[in-house]
C-alpha cells in the first residue's frame, strides 16, 4: 500500500512511503484478529482503573466492643457490639477494598494487536501522512483549517509524532475529537481503535516501519 505524504494546506508533495503487509497479519484469521484487540484494549483500559475504592469493615470502625444486651431473654435477636453491620454506623459486610487491576498478557500479543490496528487503518485508507513543519504559533482556526482541507473535520482523529511540539500540542487542545501521542513511549491500541483517523508525522514514520516490521 503507496500512502502520499501531504503538506498542511491537504495538496501532495509528490513524496511517497510504502507500506508492506506483514505476513503475521495476513497468517491470522479474523476471529483471532477481533480476539487480540478485545485482550489489549481490555488489559489497556483496566490498567487506567485507580482502584482505591474502600469501604470500613467490622474491625475499622471505632466503638466499644461491649455487647449491646444479653444473649438471652430480652425476647430480641442476638446482637454483637455497636460495630455489628447490622446496625446504621457498622462496618460493611463484603464491601470493596483497594486493589490493582492489572491483567497480564505476554508483550508479543500487544504488539500484534497494534499491528493488525495499523494494517486496518492503511487497507481502509484512514491514514494521513504529513510534513514535519512546526506551527509557528498556538491557533486553533489554524488547526481546523488544516482539518479541513485534509477533509477530515469533525472526526476521531488521533495525531502521532515522535517530538513534542507545544504549539501543535495547546492548538488542538481545545478539540475534542482530537488526540496527540507520541509514538515512542504513548502508543496504544485503544486509542488506535477509537481514532477514525490517523495523522502521521514523517519525523515518526521510520518508529512506525520498525514496530510493524518486528516479529
Amino acid at each position: 500500500m503507496v500512502i502520499e505524504i501531504l503538506n498542511k494546506k491537504g495538496l501532495k508533495t509528490g513524496r511517497k512511503i510504502k507500506f508492506n503487509y506483514n505476513i503475521i497479519y495476513n497468517n491470522i484469521n479474523i476471529k483471532t484478529k477481533k480476539h487480540l484487540i478485545y485482550l489489549e484494549i481490555k488489559r489497556f483500559l483496566a490498567a487506567q482503573r485507580q482502584g482505591s475504592h474502600q469501604t470500613k469493615g467490622r474491625s475499622q470502625i471505632q466503638g466499644s466492643n461491649k455487647k449491646i444486651q444479653k444473649q438471652k431473654g430480652s425476647g430480641n435477636a442476638r446482637k454483637g457490639d455497636i460495630k455489628n453491620p447490622l446496625f446504621v454506623g457498622g462496618g460493611r459486610i463484603f464491601g470493596p477494598v483497594k486493589r490493582k487491576y492489572n491483567l497480564k498478557l505476554n508483550k508479543k500479543i500487544k504488539q500484534i494487536a497494534i499491528k493488525i490496528l495499523f494494517y486496518e487503518k492503511i487497507i481502509n485508507k484512514k491514514i494521513k501522512i504529513i510534513e514535519n513543519k512546526k506551527l509557528k504559533e498556538i491557533s486553533t482556526k489554524k488547526v481546523i483549517k488544516i482539518l479541513k482541507k485534509l477533509k477530515i473535520f469533525k472526526k476521531k482523529i488521533l495525531i502521532i509524532t515522535n517530538k513534542t511540539d507545544k504549539n501543535l500540542y495547546f492548538s488542538y487542545r481545545n478539540l475534542k475529537k482530537v488526540k496527540i501521542i507520541n509514538i515512542i513511549n504513548g502508543i496504544n491500541s485503544y486509542d488506535i481503535a477509537k481514532a477514525y483517523y490517523l495523522i502521521i508525522k514523517e519525523n515518526s514514520i521510520k518508529y512506525l516501519e520498525n514496530l510493524l516490521n518486528k516479529r
